[in-house]
């Protein structure tokens, strides 16, 4: 979807919603808020449309892509009070106060209707990690493949992973030829082993399938670990036919990394840290629910396996991709009472990005995306506001305490860990 901004009579520029959300961690926080009705009764038949958000904020130059602070106020709750309170903050104004007074009075009635922090005693995990050299070596034997356009060739490696394009032909032709009966196999393990399918066809099944044995075979002819792909742009432009999200979950049940949306940062982050930790990351756009303290990490792909390939596996449901309803993905119901570390690299900044949370609940709510588990953060909630705009929307986040192993290995490559909270 596109959202267009008119900055003058004469000068129009189209940017992505969800570009302009990553951009906007407070934007991206309004997609917790519950449907509510302000100028009269919510539908008493029980029914309510869809929350559309609008996101409204003034302009200094003619060529602006994103808000500046502070010219903004904003509200992060799913408690419909909380937004009441932010919205009388513009008394400030008709006051004749500033802009910035209206920023920094929403600021306060924010952080005093947020909780304290809760109990953050979380249960073990015998997290064993590997050493910094041994990460690097096996960073260096690993390859991350990014099926993004029609395009190939290598690319700048990352934190010394082999970085290749690949096309999207590739990748349909081996869905294209993935053997029927062994798709036909992991179609009877899903039936067996999902809690429920809900409103996915057989048919949606078995080209799933046979996306995982696609990816697996390019992942082998490649000697690569991971691979990414720009799954809505390849499934609209018919370029690949069938959704890569289960087969993604698979092959982060397997031990290797499957990421979305041709993230390569982001899958880096992901090789890295499951070479360290033997885990699979999960890859998510978080948002920020004030109102209970808490960050939660929505997406539509996930592993049901947090602590890896041999450890226990957690209940998932398999429901059509949340955006468009359609294809298939996962809603995997994550272990909760854990530390978890999130993480982001970037190797234009050289730095990663850290914080950590303790998992406390899964939000089944059939907004936004399929997966979303619930977490308290260590720390500042307030500072996880501020980086949004620096790193964009995706976070990978991991079970265990990695603080010290990722700072070792930071330390190692001689990059800066910017802690977020």
């Amino acid at each position: 979807m596109k959202s267009e901004i008119n900055y003058s009579s004469k000068t129009t520029m189209r940017t992505s919603r969800r570009g302009f959300i990553s951009a906007c961690a407070a934007c991206g926080a309004c997609f917790a808020l519950k449907p509510v009705s302000f100028l009269g009764a919510a539908p008493s038949n029980g029914s309510a449309k869809k929350l559309k958000i609008r996101n409204i904020y003034s302009l200094h130059a003619l060529q602006q892509t994103k808000p500046d602070w502070p010219n903004v106020g904003f509200v992060a709750s799913s408690r419909t009070q909380d937004l009441l309170t932010a919205v009388s903050c513009f008394d400030v104004i008709s006051k004749g106060g500033t802009a910035a007074g209206f920023a920094a009075a929403t600021r306060t009635a924010r952080i005093n209707s947020t909780p304290k922090p809760g109990n953050l005693t979380c249960k073990p995990d015998n997290l064993k990690a590997l050493g910094a050299e041994e990460c690097r070596r096996m960073n260096k034997e690993s390859r991350i493949l990014v099926a993004r356009d029609h395009k190939s060739g290598a690319a700048d490696a990352i934190l010394g992973i082999p970085v290749e394009y690949i096309t999207f032909a590739e990748v349909n032709k081996a869905w294209e030829t993935a053997d029927k009966d062994e798709a036909e196999a992991i179609v009877k393990k899903w039936k067996k082993s999902a809690t429920e399918i809900i409103d996915i066809p057989d048919e949606t099944l078995q080209t799933s399938a046979a996306m995982y044995l696609g990816m697996k075979s390019v992942l082998k002819t490649h000697n690569a670990n991971g691979i990414t792909i720009n799954c809505l742009g390849g499934f609209y432009g018919g370029h690949i036919h069938a959704y890569p999200c289960l087969g993604f979950h698979e092959l982060l049940n397997d031990g290797l990394v499957g990421a979305c949306e041709a993230d390569v940062r982001s899958t880096a982050t992901m090789v890295t840290f499951t070479n360290m930790t033997g885990r699979p990351g999960y890859i998510s756009d978080p948002v920020i629910d004030t109102s209970k303290r808490q960050i939660i990490y929505a997406h539509c792909v996930a592993s049901n396996k947090a602590f890896g390939p041999d450890g226990p596996v957690n209940p998932f449901t398999i429901m059509t991709h949340s955006e468009d309803r359609q294809g298939a993905s996962v809603r995997s119901v994550l272990p909760v009472d854990y530390l978890t570390t999130t993480l982001e690299v970037d190797a234009s900044k050289k730095e990663m990005l850290f914080h950590q949370a303790k998992a406390v609940g899964n939000d089944p709510d059939d907004r936004a995306c399929r997966t979303k588990i619930c977490a308290e953060p260590v720390g500042d909630i307030e500072k996880l506001f501020g980086q949004w705009s620096a790193w964009g929307w995706h976070r990978v986040t991991f079970y265990g305490d990695l603080k010290e192993p990722v700072f070792a290995f930071a330390d190692s490559v001689g990059w800066k860990v910017v802690e977020e909270a």
